[in-house]
């Protein structure tokens, strides 16, 4: 069992990172504009960010669309110390549905999440690399429904397959989730009431 405290991890490097002159780039991975806005609010102050929209699992596309706009639409709008640009990757459906053909049936929080989870961390950890970013990390761990110690396992395997560094999180941390749902009620955040797959649709829950 998983017993690291990812939250002092953070506050570890973000001790160090204060003694610095640079402000370091982070990429971002984002799955929503509620889930967002925390993070946002809170990184921002220690790092460049770039956001990065990419959820091959959610469906239908409007749905997809819907999240993008309201993504943009909060970071028009909330105050940040350091820049953030967002990047929106390709609407790429089938990438997800290839990565969970044989597990349609199994429950949510199970080995098709894990899977989603890395389909998602891979690209946002390819970019990195590739961007020269000095972190990147992911909105999902700040959701009570998410597995953050999965989601920080897999972003370290693939910071080392790709030679860049996973910022560790646990964002529902700090009161994290509950300043989320405050920001989302400030900014009148669209809220969607599933993770965005069809099978999470199917149970109804939120993610």
């Amino acid at each position: 069992m998983n017993q690291k405290n990812y939250q002092k991890e953070l506050d570890k490097i973000i001790q160090k990172i204060q003694n610095e002159s640079r402000t370091p780039r982070l990429l971002l991975h984002a799955c929503c504009a509620p889930c967002s806005s925390y993070c946002l609010e809170y990184l921002s102050e220690y790092f460049a960010i770039t956001v990065f929209y990419y959820n091959p699992n959610i469906s239908p596309e409007s749905e997809y669309q819907k999240r993008v706009e309201e993504l943009r639409r909060l970071l028009d709008q909330l105050p940040v110390k350091n820049p953030v640009q967002l990047e929106v990757g390709a609407y790429e459906p089938w990438r997800f549905m290839d990565m969970a053909r044989g597990m349609e049936q199994m429950p949510e929080g199970g080995e098709r999440c894990f899977g989603c989870y890395r389909l998602r961390l891979e690209e946002t950890a390819k970019m990195a690399a590739e961007g020269g970013y000095d972190y990147f990390t992911t909105t999902l761990t700040i959701s009570p429904l998410k597995n953050a110690g999965r989601l920080n396992e897999i972003g370290e395997e693939l910071g080392e397959i790709y030679h860049v560094a996973c910022l560790p999180s646990d964002f529902k941390k700090k009161n994290g989730y509950k300043r989320s749902v405050e920001l989302s009620a400030e900014y009148g955040l669209y809220r969607q009431n599933y993770c965005g797959c069809i099978f999470s649709k199917r149970v109804d829950k939120i993610g």
